[in-house]
């Protein structure tokens, strides 16, 4: 079976004046000539990715899509009509967005979070900005501790609402992020806590004693960088470690604590100094 919005490995079937035709066996779709290697033997298997064209029909491709089916992905609006919105995924033909799948009203050269699917009517690739929907949080998949891959999905008052490995809905507390993120960024996370009622609070950062070790080392390189001193230590302001270090406090001491014990750092009124070896 032929995978219509994800690569397809399939063999080198015939020739024609248009095109390759590739299959699966059981069934054929073309790789029109522009996307056709410079040498090929049929027989020879490709890697394609496998969308329909402007009047509906299987066609295949080297171009790699931003998107894939069942993936989320930040696309941009090429440009709208009375239908709907049309996105740019990469490929000849703009992926649709139907009005009823909007979010908000879409715009002309904006972008936004959309997630691709068959639409069981038509059959057709479509997107829509109303993520919550593709998104599940009564079966969860994730355990306490676990590293996952997390994308932003919008930002709030009270944090940073997330997509775990493109399944989960999230939050991450603003005040345990130290980068400017935004809607489409994907980024690493730990799951923090699983609630009864399925809702999951995700860390960007290792929890417990994992959390300190990178910590450490990222100070220990920091102090090297800056010739073996830095103007903070216990008594320092949050925001001015947080500038620094792009760390909180509560991190910031344990990892000093850590360097301190293991005798790599000394820690005076001024700052903490490298123990040169």
């Amino acid at each position: 079976m032929i995978d219509i919005g994800k690569f397809n490995v399939l063999k080198i079937a015939r020739t024609t004046k248009v095109g390759l035709y590739l299959t699966d066996g059981e069934n054929d779709v073309l790789l029109p000539n522009k996307y056709v290697p410079k040498t090929y033997e049929v027989g020879d298997e490709l890697e394609v990715f496998v969308y329909l064209d402007h009047e509906e029909r299987p066609v295949a491709t080297t171009l790699e899509p931003y998107i894939f089916l069942n993936e989320f992905a930040l696309l941009r609006v090429n440009y709208t009509n009375q239908f709907g919105a049309f996105m740019d995924w990469g490929m000849e033909k703009d992926l649709f967005v139907p009005f009823k799948e909007q979010a908000r009203p879409m715009e002309q050269g904006k972008r936004y979070l959309v997630y691709m699917y068959i639409d069981e009517k038509t059959k057709r690739l479509v997107a829509s900005s109303k993520t919550n929907q593709f998104l599940d949080n009564k079966e969860i998949s994730v355990e306490v501790g676990e590293e996952v891959d997390l994308i932003v999905s919008h930002i709030t008052e009270v944090g940073i609402n997330v997509i775990i490995n493109e399944k989960h809905k999230g939050l991450l507390y603003k005040n345990e992020v130290y980068d400017d993120l935004r809607t489409g960024d994907r980024i690493i996370g730990y799951i923090k806590n699983i609630r009864p009622d399925g809702k999951i609070d995700v860390s960007a950062t290792k929890l417990g004693f994992d959390k300190v070790e990178p910590s450490a080392q990222y100070i220990l390189d920091e102090l090297k960088a800056s010739r073996g001193f830095l103007r903070l230590n216990d008594d320092s302001h949050p925001e001015d470690i947080k500038t620094v270090l792009k760390m909180s406090k509560k991190t910031f001491k344990k990892a000093i604590g850590t360097l301190y014990k293991q005798k790599l750092i000394d820690i005076k009124e001024d700052g903490i100094y490298l123990i040169q070896e």
